[in-house]
């Protein structure tokens, strides 16, 4: 929180005589209007995009389908006054907000223009951000904050300060029932860097755009650090390494046409299913390439995204937290025109174990997708749990529980399909059969079991290993008979733990026609006030 100057060559705008008839009155509030909508001035607008950053009406234009905006209280201006508030009357005080569509469906946004007292929050300013955001969720669509501002407006008190609570507290409301998006465009410092975290996905822009509590001067103070702000709160730095960041572009066309993508495959609340599409990928389409993609052998690497990519609607998707904790994978794809959620493990990452950073991920990926009707399909080629110190310190048990807590939760039509490796707990924890998948495939390569079958040799063998005259040749035989025991690609089949055991070029077929099946599924928690998952 900042006490803000006035932007460049910011001016207040008053009407100017006094119109005597009705034509006069027109004219006047067309001037008015034309006033709000040109903002303070030509020079705060130069010094906008001088910063490589468009304005804010700009970016309502790239957002929403051309023409389709349709503003509310354009004319509001602030009643504060001190510290000479009283002479700095602008329109709109800072934020402009209203909806319109997004290929044809409706989306309520507000955006903050920082040529106005730098986009801070005040008294004026946040009664429309709450008017606007309970008129979304109201209307049932989602909400897109375009926010560049650094924070409330010290000059306005304790007033400005609570209109972050009523913020705070419709974001919350809001959670689960509208999608809510963040588009980060600017600075966003202190408590205002809550409400991004409390909506469902946060977009950022390299170099223009940062997020923090407390600034690099204040770092530095206290911890003697120093630091940039990009070093700080950079998107790249949120999108790697804080998993704060869902997106992180190079510039806010890219952002803003990304968004607009997402939108496209969320519904517009919980009450309806995302938007299908006429797919020209035929569904029964072969992809005998997966044969070649994925090794048997169980120890070498391969890129899951291909895998992927092979089997949805021409090889599209939206990964969300691509660059956070790498080695699972969330994205939003289509199958045969219907929106899924993939949760894949990936096995060029750290081998594809589950971690404590993979947990949160994907364990919020999941909540999401059932919030809003989105089937689950989830990929397994798991090791484990990531062994060591430093997860078990930092909570895997508690993190890795957020996960299954997520699917054993999620209501939505469940598949999961086993492609090589689900070993232990983490095979438990990605959606297996035993915690309520719908349906569960496996290909031919599948060793499903407790751990691998070097170390169960080594537990159960160990005596007769030791005894031996050549322990490696008596490991490399238990091995062998464990494999062929307890882990060949039909025992789980056999069991009934797996529905099927699916040739890998049907995969797609297979995926479609269980989605249809499923696509009336309904399914009832148990009455409550709310779960109380692990945090």
């Amino acid at each position: 929180m900042t006490v803000l100057d006035e932007a460049p060559g910011e001016t207040t705008d008053e009407p100017t005589g006094e119109p005597t008839d009705a034509r006069g009155r027109v004219a006047e509030l067309h001037g008015i209007r034309a006033a709000a909508l040109a903002g303070p001035s030509e020079k705060a607008t130069e010094a906008q995009h001088a910063k490589g950053k468009l304005t804010a009406r700009e970016r309502i234009e790239l957002l929403l389908d051309a023409g389709s905006f349709q503003e509310v209280e354009q004319l509001r201006r602030h009643r504060a006054t001190g510290f000479g508030l009283e002479a700095k009357k602008p329109y709109t005080d800072g934020v402009i907000t209203g909806w319109g569509t997004v290929e044809g469906r409706t989306v309520f946004v507000y955006a903050h223009d920082f040529r106005i007292f730098g986009g801070a929050l005040g008294e004026a300013h946040a009664t429309k951000i709450h008017k606007i955001m309970d008129m979304a969720i109201a209307a049932g669509a989602p909400l897109v904050s375009l926010n560049d501002g650094a924070g409330a407006r010290i000059q306005e008190g304790v007033s400005a300060l609570a209109g972050y609570g009523g913020i705070f507290q419709r974001n919350t409301k809001a959670s689960g029932v509208i999608p809510q998006i963040s588009v980060m465009l600017g600075p966003c410092a202190g408590g205002a860097a809550y409400s991004p975290a409390l909506t469902d996905f946060v977009f950022m822009v390299r170099e223009t755009s940062q997020m923090f509590i407390t600034g690099p001067d204040v770092v530095k103070a206290v911890t003697g650090e120093e630091i940039t702000q990009n070093g700080l709160g950079g998107a790249d730095v949120h999108a790697e390494t804080s998993g704060v960041c869902h997106f992180a572009y190079d510039d806010e066309e890219t952002c803003l046409a990304e968004v607009r993508y997402l939108l496209s495959m969320l519904p517009q609340n919980n009450r309806e299913n995302p938007p299908r599409v006429e797919s020209t990928d035929v569904a029964d389409r072969r992809g005998d390439v997966l044969l070649d993609l994925v090794p048997a052998d169980g120890n070498r690497p391969y890129d899951m995204t291909k895998v992927i990519e092979e089997i949805v609607d021409d090889g599209d998707y939206l990964e969300v937290h691509e660059r956070w904790a790498r080695n699972i994978i969330c994205a939003l794809a289509r199958l045969d025109g219907q929106v899924v959620g993939i949760v894949a493990n990936q096995p060029s990452s750290l081998a594809g174990v589950l971690d404590i950073e993979a947990s949160e991920k994907a364990a919020r990926f999941v909540q999401m997708c059932d919030a809003f009707n989105i089937p689950i399909v989830t990929f397994l080629d798991v090791p484990g749990f990531l062994p060591g110190v430093d997860q078990e310190h930092g909570g895997i048990i508690r993190h890795g529980a957020k996960l299954l807590y997520a699917y054993c939760n999620a209501t939505v039509p469940r598949i999961s399909l086993i492609l090589r490796k689900a070993y232990g707990g983490a095979y438990i924890v990605m959606d297996s059969q035993s915690i309520g998948a719908d349906l569960t495939y496996a290909w031919p390569t599948n060793e499903i079991a407790v751990m691998g079958a070097e170390g169960a040799a080594n537990v159960i063998f160990r005596r007769q290993i030791a005894e031996a005259e050549d322990p490696e040749a008596m490991r490399a035989r238990m091995v062998k008979e464990y494999k062929s025991e307890l882990m060949h690609p039909y025992y789980a089949a056999e069991r009934g733990l797996v529905d099927d055991v699916i040739d890998p070029a049907e995969t797609r077929e297979v995926l479609i026609r269980s989605l249809a099946m499923l696509q009336s599924k309904h399914a009832d928690l148990p009455s409550r006030k709310h779960g109380n998952p692990p945090q």
